[in-house]
Order: structure tokens, then C-alpha cells, then sequence
């Protein structure tokens, strides 16, 4: 997956105005280009700096999975595998895919529990899914040691893509509905009016534009940081490796995903490229992205590595006896909290952003550039992105110290368990109230929310304050209980320090209150209503 692609983008006269300007070429960029197209707008064009996925696009590793973390990544993951199956008969460029179907594998009972309860969680969205015993796992993937394995689940309609395959075709899709993409435009600012975003100026001129949609990857938060707009994102240290080409090694050999070591399989034309998401995660580029940066890749770090190779090694023994042909180690970009930042600019408007897909680029991008496509030809978003809202990130979420500290613990968690009530452990401690020494000293076990550090149960005298995981009722059930019964039948003082306050002030506040909020607002002094508030559609 590292070959540099032939340019398929065109070197025109930059334009003076156009009715959208989408800054990278990446997949997220071609696939907002593409489907704004395909809404029936025109007058679309993309710059790119460099080339056409040049940036961390090309060395994917083409992963197409479709179950994810949320409802909207999951229909985004969905979405996608339509599109690779129909893409090549609409363009004529075929986008490398290959439904080879994916197996992942538990080595412990908690994991065992996780991948069953993923497979139920499939099927509310009509994804297949089935349980394998370990005897069926072998049959699928002989290359395996079975050595722990429990059991694990198949996911037939997953597979894998080529990723600068695919964006070419996303990129060809969008000029044949006229979009204008130009490789070799840097661009230097966005241009804001008021609270408008009026245009981009570049290294070789300004565009006027009525929307400005920010795809940068992983320079799209120093573009953001231009207008206080904050793109909660930063590169980090990915690595994966390639073999030297196995004679014996099936072309529909499906994607292993053995979550418990932390590594990942596919057949990669002829050679086995084995990926991680690995304990020594590192942020990259911490005093800035070099320039020209364009289809680099980073000192591989055996250290860095090394402990998941030989997990690696134990569960497919036939890497120890094959040459290694590639050790790869690329940037890619993570998010704080493992959300992407897809929506419009708080503050700013006609300013849109995509960006911080976690590795999943191949997998969602698509998807996701439709959903913004869709945000942007209607005003309004077709699902639910409350949860990749850019307005969710407070202005010191979008820092650098910040986002060094939290987001290599993203990409470990890739592969971890997905706990309930999991707790991060970077960057913790940023917000606190006044009371917080005197809750801690009161046994208080903290959540961390927006930086806020929030008391979440207390635990009586000689019980650590401590989560201890798992899909059942976990420890701090009771204590909450005790803490329950003691608001209602007693008295309780709760700290609400940490909430987020919105003052509405003027002779139409209640007016306006009573029009936005589903719960009667009308009432004396003193008193407290929980209320829904409703936008222009309810």
C-alpha cells in the first residue's frame, strides 16, 4: 500500500471564484468532491498542496471493516462497502476492493464476551456477523496458530481496498460532474468576512468561494487555529509491516484481527502486511508538520514495536521463516476522544470541517464526505453527529500539550476493550472545582468530562477508589446506591460547577426560552426545569 499513484488531477488556471473550495486531496477531500457532485451542485473545486493522497492517505492500510464505535460510523462503514462494489461501473476505475470478509479473535473470556455482544450489535444494523469456534477459526485462516484462541467472530461483507485505488476513483467520480481538482495549490489562509467564510487565499491566489470546507488531515488543525476554530486533532506514529511474497498465500485469505495482542492481517497482493495498535504510541511532528511533507515515512523505531512483532510472530509462525520487504512507520491522525470532527465551524459560517478519522479513513471516509456533502446541500445534517460536533471541543482540547498527552492513548485504545464508564488516563487533572480536595479526601473516584474532573461514586473507608471494568455491574454499583438513597431520604449537596451555563438575557428571554424548550420555563425564582432544546425542525 505504499506506491506513489500517477496524478489524475487536473492543472488548470486557478479560478477566481467557485461555489465550494475543499482544501486537501485526500480521501476525505475526493469524497466530499464526489458527492457534492453527485447532490447536483457544481462549480466545486479541491486544492492540494501536493498530489493527490499524498499526504496519509497513500499508505493506508486499506482496512474495510463496517462495524464501528457509533451509529453514524457504522452507516458511514456501510455506506462505503456500496460504494466500492458500484464505483468502478459508474468511473471506471477500479478502487482495489476485495470482500474477503473479516474474522477477529479473543484470547480471553472478557474479549470472548465484547465480540459476542459486537456480533448482536451487528445485526440492528443489518450487518452479518457469526460466531466461530476456534476449530472453524483455522479452517478460515490455517496461517494461524490457535494456540489461546477462544472463539471469534466472521464478518463476511468486510474486506479490504486499495487506498489511492479508491480515492482515484472518488477523485474521477467528481470530475465527471465537473468539479475542478488542482494538485500543487497550497493553501495559506482562509479568508473570513465578519463570522463568514468568504474564500481561501493560496501560494498562487486568492478564490472567493461560498463555502470553505477544510479536509486537511493532519494540517487542518493549524488552518483552524487561523480563525479560533478548533480542530481536536494530532498526528501520531503508525506502523505496519510487509512481507517478502508467500507463494502458498491465498488471495481471499479474510482480514485476522487478533484484539487481544493488538495486531491486525490481510493478504496484500501476494505478501502479508501485519499491522498494530501498539502500547508505545507516540505523537509525531510536535513542533509542526516539516514542509514539503509529501509521500514520506517515518524512522521505523524497532523498540517502539518490538514487543507486539513477537506477539505477532507467535500467532502467525510463518512470519518468522519469510523476509520482511517493508517496515513501515507513517503519520496518522487521532482525536482526543476517538470521535471525528465533521460538521460546520462554531462561530463561523459556510466554514465546514472534516478531519481526525483515526485510521479509519478508508473504511468511513467515504460515508463521512457523503454526510457532509448532504450538510452542506441541505443546511442541516441526515443523522445524528452530535457526536463529531466541532463544538464539542473547548479551546484547550484543541492545544498542543493537550493533544500530545491524549492522543496516542487513542490510537492504543484501538484495539482494547471497550468497557463501560472506561475512564481515560492521560491528560487528566486540567479542570477542577473548589471542592475537589475535600471530595477526594471523602473517597471520591473521579470521571474525567471536558477536562472536569467529576466525582462519579464514592467509595466507603478501606475500598480503593478505583473502576473495576466490566460488562456486568461493576464495583461502584452499590456505593452509587448508598449515594441514591442518601439524596432521597435525606439531603445532598451536588456540585454543578463543571456544567456548561448559557445566559439569555433581554425582555424576550422567556418569550424566547418558551419557544426553544419542550418544558414550561415560565416559573419564579428559584426554581429548575429540565428541558429539551429544539432546533428549526423540532
Amino acid at each position: 500500500m505504499t506506491q506513489t499513484p500517477a496524478s489524475t488531477a487536473t492543472r488548470k488556471v486557478l479560478p477566481k471564484h467557485a461555489r465550494v473550495v475543499i482544501i486537501g486531496g485526500g480521501i476525505l477531500g475526493c469524497s466530499v468532491a464526489y458527492h457534492l457532485g453527485k447532490l447536483g451542485w457544481r462549480d466545486i473545486v479541491l486544492l492540494e498542496q501536493g498530489q493527490l493522497t499524498c499526504g496519509t492517505t497513500w499508505h493506508a492500510a486499506g482496512l474495510v471493516g463496517q462495524l464501528h464505535g457509533s451509529h453514524a460510523s457504522t452507516e458511514f462503514a456501510k455506506y462505503t462497502v456500496e460504494l466500492l462494489n458500484t464505483i468502478e461501473a459508474e468511473t471506471g476505475q477500479d478502487p482495489g476492493y476485495r470482500e474477503s470478509g473479516s474474522i477477529s479473535i479473543a484470547t480471553n473470556p472478557e474479549r470472548l464476551a465484547e465480540l459476542k455482544r459486537k456480533a448482536d450489535f451487528a445485526s440492528l444494523f443489518g450487518i452479518e456477523a457469526h460466531y466461530l469456534s476456534p476449530q472453524e477459526i483455522e479452517r478460515y485462516w490455517p496461517l494461524m496458530n490457535p494456540e489461546g484462541v477462544l472463539g471469534g467472530i466472521l464478518m463476511p461483507r468486510d474486506g479490504s481496498a486499495n487506498p489511492i485505488d479508491l480515492t482515484m476513483a472518488l477523485a474521477k467520480g467528481a470530475r465527471q460532474h465537473q468539479a475542478q481538482l488542482l494538485e500543487g495549490v497550497q493553501v495559506q489562509q482562509v479568508l473570513v468576512e465578519g463570522a463568514r467564510a468568504i474564500g481561501v487565499a493560496t501560494d498562487q491566489g486568492t478564490i472567493t468561494a461560498e463555502v470553505v470546507v477544510n479536509c486537511g488531515g493532519m494540517w487542518a488543525r493549524a488552518l483552524g487555529q487561523q480563525h479560533n476554530v478548533g480542530v481536536p486533532l494530532h498526528a501520531c506514529e503508525h506502523y505496519y509491516l510487509v512481507t517478502e511474497p508467500i507463494d502458498t498465500l491465498s488471495r481471499d485469505l479474510p482480514v485476522l484481527r487478533s484484539y487481544c495482542d493488538g495486531t491486525y492481517f490481510k493478504e496484500d497482493a501476494g505478501k502479508l502486511l501485519f499491522g498494530f495498535a501498539h502500547h508505545h504510541a507516540k505523537p509525531w511532528a510536535t513542533a509542526g508538520i516539516p514542509e514539503p511533507f509529501s509521500f514520506e515515512s517515518l524512522p521505523f523505531i524497532e523498540d517502539d514495536v518490538m514487543d507486539v512483532i513477537e506477539m505477532a510472530m507467535k500467532r502467525v509462525p510463518l512470519l518468522e521463516q519469510v523476509g520482511i520487504r517493508t517496515f513501515f512507520n507513517g503519520p496518522e491522525s487521532y482525536s482526543y476522544d476517538g470521535q471525528f470532527t465533521l460538521g460546520t465551524a462554531p462561530d463561523l459560517s459556510n466554514y465546514f470541517l472534516l478531519a481526525g478519522l483515526n485510521s479509519t479513513g478508508i473504511q468511513t471516509g467515504p460515508g463521512a464526505g457523503r454526510a457532509l456533502a448532504e450538510w452542506i446541500v441541505n443546511g442541516y445534517p441526515t443523522l445524528d453527529l452530535s457526536g463529531m460536533d466541532p463544538a464539542r471541543c473547548e479551546p484547550f482540547q484543541a492545544r498542543d500539550q493537550y493533544l500530545q498527552a491524549r492522543c496516542p492513548e487513542t490510537l492504543v485504545r484501538t484495539y482494547a476493550m471497550h468497557w463501560p464508564n472506561y475512564q481515560r488516563e492521560t491528560a487528566r487533572n486540567i479542570r477542577r472545582s473548589p471542592f475537589y480536595h475535600s471530595l477526594r479526601e471523602q473517597g471520591a473516584c473521579f470521571t474525567e468530562t471536558q477536562g472536569w474532573e467529576r466525582p462519579g461514586w464514592y467509595a466507603p473507608e478501606g475500598v480503593a477508589p478505583q473502576y473495576e471494568y466490566s460488562f456486568g455491574r461493576q464495583n461502584w454499583f452499590e456505593y452509587a446506591l448508598d449515594e441514591q438513597r442518601a439524596a432521597r431520604e435525606r439531603v445532598a449537596i451536588v456540585d454543578y460547577s463543571m456544567l456548561g451555563k448559557i445566559s439569555v438575557e433581554g425582555s424576550g428571554a422567556e418569550a424566547f426560552l418558551q419557544r426553544v424548550c419542550t418544558n414550561n420555563v415560565a416559573m419564579s425564582c428559584g426554581r429548575i426545569a429540565y428541558t429539551l432544546l429544539l432546533n428549526e425542525r423540532g
